[in-house]
């Protein structure tokens, strides 16, 4: 144990992002005394340069398409629709600015002290914290690890933060690019894809495997399929990326694509190919925590590390790499930690894509069912059938239910279209509390509503759908 002055604490949290600040305010609730430590923002990734000005982005890009659109329901638009992209970055930081005061006062509210500055573990039980005003040495009793991810990093086209940029600084352009090349058709690129097309740029994914959106249901991806070759954006599958460089105007990638290299042009290129475990400068070294092949920390059902005391949670400790999982995480460390009997349940996590249009599902598919043994039966029912979708003129997908056939039982939703990013809730209740085809189907839909074809698709589970066809049983 070091000589040098420590202060004591109950839980010292390392990380400030969706899973940390969550666990300090349910740590607090229960009665711990808790210290919070970040070098950045409170809010993280998440709140500062991932999912909440990634969709007030997209957002924003919705709007112009809806504006081009408005011809189509009589509204006729004369002119130019013009994006003044820097009042769009400021309008955006606005909406960051206001759920990270709104973060802050939560955490004073609840008895956390944060502390803004670097932390670095020097044995078990002790952490150094660097800050402006020098350093300070803490003992804890439990700590949680939330210390997130990092986007990689391509070795044959590395970031500039100029031209070739990360999702951090396509957050943050101050003007529309001519022509934007995506590496990287998965969520993010896919997303921030979309929403510079609807801006007007034109934009070129280079996608390594066969298909955008990997892992994804392909009956869900082929429906943003279409919508991507309708907004004009151009994606090339089993693109190799073999380099890149930045000409001082423009970016230059080489990619390799059938077998042939070609060189593709344009003003910026966003590299988005995932994300890796910042756990290389934390000290997790000098405490014996244990990492895994692609270094994120291994943790067990209850956020456990292999270290007595230590837990992780969040993009750090692998797995899907989600706000709302670090969230969830956050808690279940937090109500460990303090003696209660939780522990992670994954079987109901909503997974949502903020596409063009909207991808969510949540518990298993079709073939993922049969592969687990059940016998399944599946109805799905379409927005072209909802008048909801239909008079706000976005009606193309649908949401399918998959039910166990002799009970009823529902194992999975999978949505595409209008609003699914909300819609999916419903199905991640009705799977985390055991309903059945028939609870949905009896639950009263206010109409004209979006989430009706839930209740539709359960209904034609059970055989008796009434505005579309049944299924012969």
């Amino acid at each position: 144990m070091t000589e040098k002055a420590q202060k004591d604490v109950d839980v010292l949290i390392i990380g400030a992002g969706s899973g940390g600040y969550v666990a300090a305010i349910r740590a607090a609730q229960l009665g711990r005394k808790v210290v919070l430590v970040d070098k950045a923002e409170l809010g993280g990734v998440c709140l500062n340069r991932g999912c909440i000005p990634s969709k007030a982005l997209i957002s924003a890009s919705e709007r112009v398409k809806h504006i081009k659109g408005a011809n189509l329901m009589g509204i006729k638009v004369s002119g130019e629709v013009e994006v003044d992209m820097p009042e769009v970055v400021k309008w955006k930081d606005g909406v960051v600015n206001k759920l990270t005061s709104g973060v802050q006062s939560l955490l004073k509210g609840n008895g956390v002290e944060v502390i803004s500055g670097e932390a670095y573990l020097t044995e078990p039980h002790t952490v150094r914290i660097r800050t402006e005003n020098g350093e300070q040495f803490y003992s804890y009793k439990d700590l949680i690890l939330a210390i997130g991810s990092l986007p990689t990093e391509l070795k044959n086209i590395p970031f500039d933060r100029k031209r070739i940029i990360s999702s951090t600084e396509a957050l943050t352009l101050q003007e529309i690019p001519k022509h934007l090349i995506v590496v990287g058709g998965g969520y993010i690129g896919l997303e921030l894809g979309t929403a510079y097309a609807k801006f007007g740029a034109k934009v070129t994914i280079l996608e390594g495997t066969d298909t955008i959106l990997p892992g994804t249901d392909s009956m869900l991806t082929n429906v943003v399929k279409r919508h991507l070759k309708e907004l004009g954006v151009t994606v090339i599958t089993n693109a190799f990326v073999q380099g890149g460089e930045n000409t001082g105007n423009e970016v230059n990638v080489h990619v390799q694509v059938n077998g042939k290299d070609e060189i593709v042009n344009g003003d910026y290129c966003l590299v988005s190919i995932g994300r890796k475990p910042n756990t290389g400068n934390s000290g997790l070294e000098n405490i014996g925590v244990e990492l895994d092949q692609r270094g994120f920390i291994k943790i067990n059902e209850k956020c456990q590390t292999n270290v007595e005391h230590v837990y992780a949670i969040g993009d750090c400790a692998g797995g899907h790499l989600l706000a709302h999982k670090a969230s969830y995480e956050g808690k279940i460390a937090a109500e460990v930690i303090s003696g209660m009997k939780s522990a992670i349940d994954f079987q109901a996590m909503p997974f949502v894509i903020f596409s063009d249009p909207e991808v969510a599902y949540t518990g298993l598919t079709e073939s993922e069912a049969k592969a687990k043994g059940y016998e399944t039966i599946a109805s799905r029912f379409p927005f072209q059938a909802n008048g909801r979708a239909l008079s706000v003129s976005d009606a193309d997908g649908f949401v399918q239910i998959v039910a166990e056939k002799d009970t009823n039982l529902v194992l999975g939703v999978q949505m595409v279209g209008p609003e699914v990013s909300s819609l999916i809730a419903e199905a991640v209740f009705a799977i985390e509390a055991g309903a059945t085809a028939e609870d949905l189907s009896l639950t009263i839909h206010a109409h004209p509503t979006l989430p009706e074809p839930l209740m539709e698709a359960a209904e034609g589970v059970l055989g008796h759908a009434i505005h579309m066809l049944n299924k012969k049983q």
